[in-house]
């Protein structure tokens, strides 16, 4: 037969408060127990994910960067077949990059003369700082003369 859930006593048939605690510390305990063992699946489960999208990235990336390469020495001897010396094709190409990164390092700083460096949280806590100490000093007169 199966145990009951709560131990009676034998004077009348209902349990004690010893038992009934007892019997909910166990509960508690073994909650804690199912919720920590569910979480460290979920983070185990999480990881495995995590990693294999950060290794699956990795892929794509460095594919991506041989594509760039492929790309460019395609366009290189595209402007060769056009007619243009192989050194200034080559050029042409390098020079476009230069650009490209000069463009994207424009955008960059443009971007970051925006930052405002929490100025106004920096603002509000000042001026919650000066709050407290007004409430502070007004509280200091008050406890000198009740000293």
């Amino acid at each position: 037969m199966a145990e009951p859930a709560v131990p009676r006593s034998a004077a009348n048939g209902a349990a004690s408060v010893g038992d009934l605690v007892s019997l909910a510390v166990r509960d508690v305990t073994r909650l804690v127990r199912c919720e920590l063992e569910l979480a460290r699946l979920e983070l185990r489960a999480d990881g495995r994910r995590l990693f294999m999208s950060v290794a699956l990235t990795a892929t794509a990336g460095f594919a991506g960067i041989l594509v760039m390469f492929m790309l460019s020495y395609a366009l290189a001897f595209g402007l060769i077949t056009a007619g243009i010396w192989n050194w200034a094709a080559f050029l042409i190409v390098a020079g476009a990059y230069v650009v490209l990164g000069a463009l994207a390092m424009l955008v960059v700083y443009i971007l970051l003369r925006r930052v405002t460096g929490l100025r106004q949280t920096r603002d509000t806590v000042q001026e919650d700082l000066a709050l407290l100490r007004g409430a502070e000093e007004n509280h200091k007169p008050a406890a000198a003369e009740a000293g």
